[in-house]
C-alpha cells in the first residue's frame, strides 16, 4: 500500500495543475477529493479497498492523459 499511497500522492500534484479551463477540471476536482480521502485514511493506517484504490489510480492516469490530450490541441 506504500507505493499505492505514493502513486496518489504523485497523481494529486499532477490534478492540481489542471486548468479550471479544461473540459476535464470539475471530473478532476471530484477524483482528487476521492483521493485526499483515501490518502488521509492510509496516513494513519485506516483500511481502504484495494479495488477502490486502483479505480482511483486508474481514473487520474485517464484524466490526466484526457487534460494532456487537449493541450496537444
Amino acid at each position: 500500500m506504500i507505493e499505492d499511497l505514493r502513486t496518489l500522492q504523485f497523481l494529486l500534484s499532477r490534478l492540481e495543475r489542471i486548468s479550471a479551463d479544461s473540459a476535464v477540471a470539475y471530473r478532476a476536482s471530484g477524483v482528487r477529493g476521492a483521493m485526499l480521502r483515501v490518502v488521509e485514511k492510509l496516513e494513519v493506517g485506516r483500511p481502504v479497498s484495494g479495488p477502490d484504490v486502483k479505480r482511483l489510480i486508474e481514473s487520474g492516469y485517464s484524466l490526466l492523459e484526457k487534460a494532456a490530450q487537449e493541450k496537444v490541441r
